[in-house]
């Protein structure tokens, strides 16, 4: 046989010599390599291609199959041919009949399907045998099409196995009856009682004879009923503008003086137009302009926007689901009222309208709408109907690291809905989706017995298995056999073993060596000699492993084996000596796991890598005799680093590599599925979460199974997915003791719809699927396993999205991420009863009920319902606080105010006192007290943000400047004061610094003025039980001394970081979408690439910190109690601890301080430096400092500033018409403020506090109170501008207090008025422009706030008009964003021409280029006010502080384009130590890129400094 075939090949070419452009994968490449091509045969009409090959290795009928396809593509493209390859083998005599049936029976399958579906049904159910002579038995399902099909299946494999592989078999047919199936399957009439009832819910619902329950989501839950795909298309022509039309019949109606009525006919549900009664088309067949068309949707967006001529435009934008079109149409105003009451967003319609190409966008859109219906919900919501309903145990959230797509309170709510008893939330890694899912438990009715399953998919590693296993006394310098194996695959009860290579290593010398091929009696793969070698030809003249196994025995006799990856090699030998009935008892070591203990900065430990690190020569890897060569020279250099370490047994080892974090930061993971039983069990999950991803994170948090065995207690334990390590162990077929080890592990196994694994069909990675049967047998395989040891098995979806169609949206983020083959997403939506039923029939009726109902409901009886934040309020204890916080405000008060405190004074600190005290605030006054008070000792002064400066306490402690009493006088010296008169009350509201000057009554020195008015009310509530918030603005240079004192306070480890979850914007999922869809060629309009990106916003995708927030544990306590912690980031080189929750959701549990970084305070540190120093000639030096806390807050110059630029000594013209002299002021100085200051036209520092509330709240100012000051029904005075405007007006007005605390609550948060407040308003005579103002506002800012900023703001303008150098020195080292050397400090004139060329193209500047113009006015100004700049200096220069030098203002290296702040303070650093020879010596001491040196070559900064060093003889 083999000479005839060699004779017929002598002439053939190799496969890719006759195809020599063809591109294939690599494995294909692989495969056709070596193949031959005999000849190619056609027809004279070219019809067909057939290819005749030749080989001697067995290809899978799939790679031809793919052969072809490529073939047919690449060369033929859309030429009408077919491709056809006819194989003919020689293979080894390895391949009996049996052999080759069992490596090709997928392959005769796929050719049966090509031939018949039932014919290849019938050979997938046949029992076949084999006997001796090359007999085949096929015994057939006897029925009624097998004798007709019989044929087929004989003719085929007599093709198959005489013809193609010449292996002579004689193949024989036999019948078997059908066993009878269990007819016992019963219906459950309650059941289908509830689907009937379903149904005709259903059809009453779609004719509208149901009202519309809600708006629900945008796509959620949305399944689409068919609707026709032929559309009632008018093909009359049309004008394509969109409101044409509507422009000729309102015009022609005008002149008859006839206004259109809004609707035209008797329908009840006609909103708009005529009536019709048109079939609605799908918008995904709608593509370009096809005229009239009708179509139903879902309104998702909804715009009115007013035009000329008493008209609107209104825009919507309407989906069914298929895909989302935009409306465009015209109304009169006087008929929006009507229209707007039906048509609004989450409105179900019908709508008939011309298909248009918009002029604006240029998107298809509808116009000329005819017609519109109101309809009701045309999709169908999954209902679980089943009268006992399962629970789901694996669910992933919009948290689970941008592979879950649903939002959590979504999921639970379904899960709830459905009646479901529980539902688990078990996120990768993580626990960030716990709060929002609690938040749906609270709102529940509290005897609602649903509950949340919290657990995480985690990352197991298992470091159980130690590197000397059986390890007894043993030493180092033992016998030891160190050996390799190859072997026919990685399965050791179905692979063989080909070769045994080993040596014997004694007292660290090689001694002796063995070496053989083994007779595996089967083909060996073809992949296996691809990577080995080996041959059937090498290993068939061998003994097979009976005979070898115990010469192998023998040569290893009382020796310690030792292998690279021992588990592997170990594993076979002992298979081997079961299947011999010889007892297996190794001692064994793994030098990989030595290897990650030794040589951790390694990041692979394969063989081959090991031995370059270690300088070990391997020339023929994957052959046992080299490798075994190779690792007992590793093994060897091993002994000598762990002797050198004092470790010299093998029970060293293993101590010395347990719990070793660089080895467990490289071992595989597997998932596990850990959920808590109780609230030990919460604190132990969180325990084990906190350090996966603080000591053992690495690409994901890992979680070594010895540290969950430590804290078990608590934790029930599941098998999780695929990729688990139970479902692996079975699927690469290890061995039953394997297996057993792992089952006795875990407290459940889990098994999931054949969908979720289909992947490994199409994968070439698992050789052992290739049918759904194949996935089929491993779910019973585990199902087995749970009878065998006792556990639960319950079916999981495995949830990553709510419904099958929201699986575009996990297909969008994963092709986004790179996923290949993110289009082929497994069905993990979250499934009804029934349809898990379904899933799971072929385990059999009752078993499948055992699985999906009675083991899941089992597991989540023995769970509690807990909540996962301790929901005890716990702030820490700093002993003495309370007495401690009045002492100080007493102490202080009596300072300011004299021995016997004003009735205002005593009364409000009482008030105040007893509240904070009562509530348990006391605390955190002390804490913001010893934080501030620090600071101020350190030369920094501390800004107060938010609210705090409504609390009077707050002001005594220190924590804050801002006085919250009403206006007032007192005298310094003699303590008197004045609160009550006539003229100190006509302030009331206002500011005390707007008072007059006076001078003392009683002693005759000038009184000060002080006093914000502002409610404590404001901070903490009528009742004092609103949670406070004391936010501080330290200067930013300050800020992280003020974070590490908070460790001084509290000890170390009882502060952290607060927390922050950074999902996916809006803007990032829609270039998601719009890159999916572009990618794929795919054209899709804006309004639908908006539906879809909704569904992708909110994924989590990092962890941060927020930039301020400090959470504080108080001592007694462990912070796992209240939230898992981490890095941020998951960043491991940093020694930043945050919470592992977002902090707000664990805000009302621990104290959250805000110790925020700001520049004022930086400006006003750097301004007192300054004006303090000898540069500037004044009064002040290091004796006399200046302190800007003494700037008065009533200078007129300062206020004047606000109305023109007088105080500057400059006019409008000088600045580019700047009109005010308020650039480069905090809070005023941008082009928006700019201009409310002129439209406000502020008289005093109180109008200033009232625009700084307007400028920072939002819906405030425009649309509001600009218009209402424009139309005279208020002024600066009167306006909403501040919170606790609304408060005190409403108060005054009559309106109860604590319903004008609530109102205020609510208008500040834009959650508007209540109809039951607007009444209460209304009976006080609140008029309607101060209601509708109310209900406009989305956000407002405290006055106490707005205070605190314009002192600091009124400060800085003072130095600016007093000490301008100082003033412009300060803004350019530290808020200047883009201060250029080049552009700005060449002189005015070229300043002045960068500006205009600026200005000219103001509409295309980049965001740099509008900073670097911000920057520019105020140089513009300071050159105006006659100061100039000097040349850096090399030597004299800072890296980012400008400095004042003989009346000029020096810049810094930072203020060089290109330089940024590290290379600015290296060229610092340099200059230290001495002269620069030469630019080259400049650049090798700075590190300086030599682009900026050119700048700064060319901006004539180096002089005449030469390019190189070199020395003259006159240098000596």
């Amino acid at each position: 046989m083999g000479v005839r075939q060699l004779e017929q090949v002598s002439n053939a070419k190799r496969f890719f010599e006759v195809f020599p452009t063809l591109k294939v994968e690599k494995d294909i490449q692989e495969l056709f390599a070596d193949v031959q091509i005999k000849k190619i045969t056609t027809n004279s009409s070219r019809e067909f291609l057939n290819i005749h090959l030749f080989s001697l290795h067995l290809i899978q009928k799939r790679y031809i199959k793919r052969m072809e396809e490529h073939i047919k593509k690449q060369l033929f493209g859309k030429t009408s041919v077919a491709i056809k390859i006819e194989e003919d083998y020689q293979l080894s005599e390895q391949y009996t009949p049996e052999a080759l049936m069992v490596e090709y029976h997928d392959s005769i399958l796929l050719e049966l399907k090509e031939i018949s579906v039932l014919a290849a049904s019938m050979f997938e159910q046949a029992e076949i045998s084999f006997e001796a002579n090359s007999i085949m038995r096929l015994e057939l399902l006897n029925t009624i099409v097998s004798e007709g099909r019989k044929e087929e299946i004989v003719s085929l494999l007599d093709e198959i196995f005489n013809q193609r592989f010449h292996i002579p078999t004689d193949i024989r047919i036999e019948y078997r009856e059908k066993e009878k199936e269990d007819k016992n399957l019963e219906y459950d009439e309650q059941r289908i009682q509830r689907e009937i009832d379903a149904i005709f819910a259903r059809n009453r619902k779609l004719h509208g004879d149901e009202k519309e329950k809600g708006p629900g989501g945008s796509s959620p839950e949305k399944k689409i009923t068919s609707v026709s795909q032929k559309a009632v298309v008018d093909k009359k022509p049309k004008d394509n503008g969109n409101d044409s039309n509507e422009r000729k019949s309102f015009k022609s109606d005008f002149k008859k003086g006839y206004i259109r009525p809004l609707k035209q006919g008797n329908d009840p549900n006609l909103i708009y137009g005529k009536d019709f009664e048109d079939e609605p088309i799908r918008l995904d067949v709608v593509e370009t302009e096809m005229g009239e068309i009708t179509f139903h949707g879902k309104i998702i967006t909804f715009e009115t926007r007013e035009i000329r001529n008493e008209k609107s435009i209104l825009m919507f934008a309407v989906t069914d689901f298929t895909d989302t079109i935009m409306v465009k149409m015209f109304i009169r105003n006087d008929q929006l009222p009507d229209l707007l009451g039906d048509l609004k967003k989450g409105s179900y319609i019908k709508i008939k309208g011309v298909t248009t190409i918009d002029r604006y966008d240029g998107e298809l859109s509808i116009g000329s709408v005819t017609g519109i219906k109101k309809i009701g919900d045309f999709t169908t919501k999954r209902e679980d109907l089943s009268p006992v309903k399962r629970v789901e145990l694996h669910c992933h959230t919009k948290m689970s690291d941008m592979d879950g797509v649903s939002e959590t309170q979504d999921i639970v709510r379904r899960a709830h809905d459905w009646g479901h008893a529980a539902i688990a939330i078990t996120d990768h890694g993580i626990a960030q989706a716990f709060p929002d899912a609690n938040h749906f438990i609270e709102r529940l009715d509290k005897d609602d017995p649903f509950k949340i399953l919290y657990g995480v998919e985690g990352y197991v590693v298992d470091d159980l298995t130690e590197i000397a296993v059986g390890a007894g006394d043993e030493t180092l310098d033992d016998v030891y056999v160190v050996f390799d194996i190859e072997t026919t695959g990685f399965s050791a009860i179905k692979d063989k073993i080909i070769e045994i290579g080993a040596v014997k290593v004694v007292n660290g010398k090689i001694v002796d060596k063995f070496s053989t091929f083994v007779n595996p009696e089967r083909p060996i793969p073809f992949e296996i000699t691809k990577l080995t070698s080996i041959t059937d030809d090498m290993v068939m003249e061998y003994p097979n492993i009976e005979v070898i196994l115990p010469q192998f025995l023998e040569f290893a006799k009382d020796a310690v084996l030792v292998a690279h990856n021992a588990s592997f090699d170990v594993g076979f030998i002992e298979q081997n000596c079961r299947y011999q009935d010889i007892e297996p008892k190794f001692i064994s070591v793994d030098t990989v796991a030595l290897a990650r203990m030794l040589l951790p900065t390694l990041s692979k430990y394969k063989l081959n890598i090991v031995a370059k690190a270690l300088g070990i020569s391997l020339e023929n890897h994957h052959r046992a005799v080299d490798d075994a060569g190779a690792t007992a020279e590793i093994f060897v250099k091993f002994v000598e680093m762990l002797k050198e370490r004092n470790i010299t047994t093998l029970k060293g080892i293993n101590q010395f590599g347990d719990m070793n974090p660089n080895s467990i930061r490289k071992l595989p993971t597997h998932h596990i599925i850990i959920l808590a039983k109780n609230d030990i069990g919460r604190y132990n999950l969180y325990q084990l979460i906190s350090e996966s991803h603080l000591t053992y994170y690495a690409r994901r948090p890992r979680i070594p199974k010895s540290l969950l065995n430590q804290y078990r207690e608590g934790l029930v334990i599941g098998s999780a997915c695929e990729a688990g390590e139970l479902y692996q162990a079975i699927l690469n077929e290890k061995s039953p003791q394997i297996v057993a080890r792992l089952a006795e592990f875990y407290d459940y196994y889990e098994i999931q719809p054949l969908g979720n694994d289909k992947f490994m069909l199409a994968s070439d990675k698992y050789s052992n699927i290739n049918t759904l049967e194949d996935l089929m047998e491993i779910n019973r395989q585990i199902v087995q396993l749970g009878e065998k040891f006792k556990k639960p098995v319950v079916a999981t979806c495995d949830v990553h999205f709510l419904d099958p169609e929201d699986e575009v949206y996990r297909r969008i983020i994963m092709a986004g991420k790179g996923f290949s083959d993110a289009d082929d997403q497994p069905p993990l939506f979250l499934r009804t009863t029934e349809e898990m039923l379904a899933e799971f029939e072929y385990l059999g009726s009752a078993k499948a009920h055992e699985v999906v109902i009675e083991n899941p409901c089992k597991i989540a009886n023995m769970i509690e319902k807990i909540s996962p934040v301790n929901p005890n309020k716990c702030p820490p204890v700093i002993e003495n606080s309370e007495q401690n916080l009045r002492d100080i405000c007493y102490n202080r008060a009596h300072e300011i105010y004299g021995k016997d405190l004003p009735e205002a004074v005593s009364k409000r600190l009482e008030k105040e006192l007893n509240s904070i005290i009562s509530n348990g605030y006391s605390v955190m006054y002390i804490i913001a007290q010893k934080l501030v008070w620090k600071s101020n000792a350190d030369g920094y002064l501390v800004g107060s943000r938010g609210s705090v400066g409504s609390s009077f306490v707050a002001t005594m402690a220190g924590i804050t400047e801002v006085n919250p009493l009403s206006p007032h006088y007192y005298c310094a010296h003699c303590h008197y004061s004045d609160f009550d008169s006539e003229e100190v009350k006509s302030y009331a509201g206002g500011c005390g610094f707007d008072m007059p000057d006076k001078n003392c009554p009683v002693c005759g020195e000038k009184l000060i003025k002080q006093g914000f008015d502002i409610p404590f009310e404001t901070f903490l509530g009528f009742k004092g039980d609103k949670e406070p918030d004391i936010d501080l603005n330290f200067s930013g240079e300050y800020q992280s001394k003020a974070h590490k004192y908070t460790e001084v306070i509290f000890g170390e480890g009882h502060t952290f970081k607060a927390g922050t979850i950074g999902t996916l914007a809006d803007k990032t999922a829609y270039g998601y979408v719009k890159n999916y869809y572009e990618e794929r060629g795919m054209r899709k309009r804006r309004c639908e690439i908006e539906r879809i990106s909704q569904g992708c916003t909110g994924i989590r995708r990092s962890t941060g910190q927020h930039p301020g927030g400090i959470v504080v544990l108080p001592h007694g306590h462990n912070i796992n109690e209240f939230t898992p912690v981490q890095h941020p980031a998951n960043d491991m080189t940093v020694d930043i601890i945050t919470t592992h929750f977002d902090y707000h959701s664990i805000d009302h549990n621990l104290l959250k301080l805000d110790i925020l970084g700001h520049d004022d305070p930086t400006m006003i540190r750097m301004l007192e430096d300054y004006i303090t120093s000898d540069a500037l000639e004044n009064e002040y030096n290091e004796e006399n400092p200046f302190v800007a806390t003494k700037i008065p807050l009533d200078d007129k110059d300062v206020i004047s500033l606000f109305h023109n630029t007088s105080a500057l000594g400059i006019k409008p013209e000088d600045i580019s018409g700047c009109p005010l002299g308020s650039l480069g002021i905090p809070e005023f100085g941008t082009d928006f403020v700019i201009q409310m200051v002129q439209d406000a036209n502020p008289q005093s520092l109180s109008d200033l506090i009232r625009i700084s509330g307007l400028s920072h709240g939002t819906n405030v100012w425009l649309g509001n109170a600009q218009e209402l000051i424009k139309q005279g029904k208020a002024t600066i005075s009167t306006a909403i501008c501040t919170r606790d405007d609304i408060m005190i007006y409403l108060i005054n007005q009559g309106v109860d207090s604590a319903l004008s605390f609530t109102i205020m609550e609510s208008v500040r948060k834009g959650k508007g008025l209540k109809p039951e407040w607007e009444t209460a308003m209304k009976e006080k005579d609140v008029p309607d422009w101060y209601i509708d103002s109310c209900k406009k506002i989305s956000y407002m800012f405290p006055k106490a706030h707005a205070a605190a900023y314009v002192m600091m703001a009124y400060r800085i303008a003072y130095c600016k008009i007093n000490y301008p150098l100082a003033y412009y020195g300060a803004y350019f080292s530290i808020r200047a964003d883009a201060f250029s050397y080049e552009l700005m400090c060449q002189g005015k004139e070229k300043l002045n021409y960068y500006m205009n060329d600026y200005k000219k193209r103001a509409d295309s500047l980049t965001n740099k280029e509008q900073d670097t113009l911000k920057d520019m006015k105020l140089v513009q100004e300071m050159y105006a006010r006659g100061l100039e700049f000097m040349p850096i200096d090399l030597y004299r220069a800072k890296a980012k502080d400008f400095q004042i030098i003989d009346g000029k203002l020096m810049p810094s290296f930072a203020s060089i384009d290109g330089m940024g702040d590290k290379a600015a303070e290296a060229v610092e650093l340099a200059a230290k130590d001495g002269k620069y020879l030469s630019l080259d010596d400049f650049r090798q001491r700075t590190k300086v890129s030599k682009t900026v040196i050119d700048l700064m070559s060319d901006l004539g900064l180096f002089g005449d400094l030469p390019q190189s060093n070199q020395l003259s003889l006159f240098d000596f």
